[in-house]
């Protein structure tokens, strides 16, 4: 009764539905794995934006790397800003989510010679993008400054891939590694996102826009889709056996004699609608007396 599973036609979609299961359930637990991450995220970033302020150079040492653990950390650092070391990063979204601009890198050397690199904030784009575009100057003299410490952009880390040719003091990446090659100056690793300035700066005097706090609340869909994709994988072999069924049972309604050679036929010309059983090799029809 079921011979017709072997059929091309069966035989594929079969073997669509065995390829599609796995692949169902591979997604969902990609979906899982991708919300555990913006759950761990969110915990580091909350522990990390409420841990008290530290000197940079304890969790950055010179020659060092930054912790992935201590990203966002609250870091503070003193020196004076190199105006002459400045540069922008290209591409950068504004601080509402809207216009394409810069973020300012500017050198803050500190007392002993090393420098951390310290992001001010976006500034938006001119008219001309090969042009570098108008910067507030930083503060004169010594400053102290706060922010959340982050670690050097990757191609790898980010997506954002090296551009030759760029005009001079423009970059693609924030990293203190090609500051310090391009600078000739040791540089403690990974980068300061400012967040405040000691002494503060004048009232109304111009700056670049500082950059908010990273969201850490939301979580996204992720677990949703994540039982959506294994509802998805447990409904194919289902639907895979109602098909099946109800194939063959229009191939058994599509037959004149069942299994057994016997033709059943109901009497539509009786009056009580008796049913009529024939033999397969009976074509003689019943009457009733």
């Amino acid at each position: 009764m079921y011979r017709f599973l072997l059929s091309r036609q069966w035989v594929l979609l079969t073997a669509l539905a065995l390829v599609l299961i796995p692949a169902m359930v591979q997604a969902g637990f990609w979906q899982l794995h991708r919300h555990q991450e913006r759950v761990e995220r969110n915990e580091l970033i909350a522990g990390s934006l409420t841990a008290p302020a530290v000197p940079v150079a304890e969790v950055a040492p010179p020659g060092g790397t930054v912790d992935p653990a201590d990203r966002y950390r609250t870091v503070t650092a003193t020196g004076v800003y190199d105006a002459a070391g400045e540069a922008v990063a290209r591409q950068r979204t504004g601080p509402d989510g809207g216009g394409m601009g810069y973020h300012v890198l500017t050198p803050l050397v500190r007392p002993d010679g090393t420098a951390v690199l310290v992001n001010r904030g976006w500034v938006p784009a001119g008219s001309d993008p090969g042009q570098y575009p108008e910067v507030p100057d930083p503060p004169g003299g010594e400053v102290t400054v706060t922010g959340r410490l982050m670690t050097d952009e990757t191609p790898e880390s980010t997506g954002i891939r090296e551009r030759s040719g760029l005009p001079d003091g423009m970059v693609m990446l924030i990293n203190s590694r090609q500051r310090a090659e391009e600078l000739d100056r040791t540089f403690l690793p990974g980068h300061l996102e400012l967040s405040g300035t000691s002494p503060e700066p004048p009232a109304g005097a111009d700056a670049p826009r500082t950059l908010p706090e990273p969201g850490h609340r939301g979580i996204g869909a992720h677990f949703a889709y994540a039982l959506q994709w294994w509802l998805f994988a447990a409904g194919v072999p289902v639907g895979w056996f109602l098909l099946v069924r109800r194939e063959a049972q229009d191939r058994r309604a599509a037959r004149p004699f069942g299994e057994d050679g016997v033709q059943r036929q109901q009497d539509g010309d009786g009056a009580d609608g008796d049913t009529r059983v024939t033999a397969a090799g009976d074509r003689s029809p019943s009457r009733q007396n």
